[in-house]
């Protein structure tokens, strides 16, 4: 009966205590945080596997919560329990890593599936360095002005109006050369296809 005692008058003093623990967080207070770190970390990380399948995510996407809870202590807005805003705030996390993971996982299975088209395809089979050779002489073939156009474009990265602040001339100039450029490229890459157009395709050349 004594054990039941006490942990009921430890219970009432960390309820009691809550409001003093997160003003010590939003203080900066280095010894709050750390026993507030103490006493969740390894809770946290147990629920959090729940949703990624992975201690070691689970346990990165703690810390996150941990370091923002510590960089941004002075904006934090608590109106539940320290508890409860600390389980909220990592099952919001776990389910963002959850969305970024699926993105990318996506994206680099669609990556490998292209690339294996491109380099492993019955039709021509040619090495990255050929391809870039033969993308190269068809450049180089394009009139001086249009050349630096595209290559401003696609190889730089400019957009249409950054191109024509650059080079003092209008964005439809630069569009029509654009335009023009494509079309030469296109018809000049034609006996390549479809493996070499792949291959633009994914380092948006074309």
């Amino acid at each position: 009966m004594l054990n039941c005692a006490v942990v009921v008058i430890q219970s009432a003093n960390m309820v009691e205590s809550s409001d003093n623990i997160i003003d010590g967080l939003r203080n900066g207070d280095k010894s709050v945080f750390e026993t507030v770190y103490r006493e969740y970390f390894a809770q946290l990380c147990y629920f959090c596997v729940k949703y990624v399948d992975n201690f070691e995510d689970a346990e990165g996407i703690v810390q996150d919560v941990f370091v923002k809870l510590w960089n941004r202590h002075e904006d934090i807005e608590i109106n539940v329990s320290l508890k409860a805003y600390l389980y909220r705030a990592v099952q919001n996390y776990a389910l963002n890593f959850l969305k970024k993971k699926k993105i990318k996982d996506k994206y680099i299975v669609i990556n490998a599936n292209l690339r294996n088209i491109v380099y492993d395809s019955g039709l021509l089979k040619m090495e990255e360095n050929e391809f870039r050779v033969i993308l190269k002489h068809a450049i180089l073939k394009l009139p001086e002005k249009r050349r630096e156009i595209f290559e401003l474009s696609r190889f730089s990265g400019y957009k249409y109006s950054k191109i024509a602040d650059e080079l003092s001339i209008s964005v439809k100039t630069v569009e029509a050369q654009m335009t023009k450029a494509l079309k030469y490229l296109r018809i000049v890459l034609k006996d390549y296809a479809p493996v070499l157009l792949l291959y633009c395709l994914i380092n948006s050349i074309l």
